[in-house]
């Protein structure tokens, strides 16, 4: 970062950010997108595993986009059984694409003689992204899916697979927490 191209200060500046605040807020701009993209992908492999040792012959699949031309097929994160289940650790996400992809995805799931289940970890906080979930949730029930979030999406995974994974984790983050106290 710091052979960065900074001109963009110029701006930071107008605004009253100094250049050293200007590099401060680049650099935890890019720590957070870092941490949050394999923070997500942490959780999402560690639910798939509990879901995996549960169920060694599901895991991930695609299917053909019946629907329409883009994308060409959607993942299904794990087959277990007939249960088609996302897995995401959070979505904050707020745009009409957002809904008229997972709308089809949704559709393409069942089209393919699955149940499409979500499971969302951590539920969003901003009011549009929590308004698309609503919607999201209206969708699934509408094609007899299933949809989990926050405190539901970690039962449903300790119900599915048998392993308690939000309890692992806080035991993990505590022993972590007491190693550097």
């Amino acid at each position: 970062m710091k052979a960065d191209n900074n001109s963009h200060y110029l701006i930071y500046r107008v605004l009253g950010i100094s250049n050293n605040e200007g590099s401060l807020i680049d650099e935890y701009q890019n720590t957070g997108r870092f941490l949050y993209k394999y923070a997500g992908s942490f959780l999402e492999e560690a639910a798939s595993l509990c879901l995996f040792f549960a169920n060694s012959k599901g895991g991930k699949t695609t299917v053909e986009n019946t629907e329409g031309k883009k994308p060409k097929t959607f993942e299904i994160y794990f087959l277990n059984g007939n249960d088609a289940v996302e897995l995401k650790w959070r979505d904050a996400t707020t745009d009409g694409d957002h809904i008229i992809k997972e709308h089809t995805r949704v559709k393409v799931i069942k089209g393919h003689g699955y149940k499409p289940i979500r499971v969302m970890f951590y539920y969003p906080q901003r009011e549009q992204a929590i308004k698309i979930q609503e919607i999201l949730k209206t969708i699934y029930s509408g094609v007899d899916g299933e949809y989990y979030a926050g405190d539901e999406a970690w039962n449903y995974l300790t119900k599915i697979s048998g392993y308690d994974l939000k309890l692992i984790l806080t035991e993990i983050a505590e022993r972590r927490d007491n190693e550097n106290n």
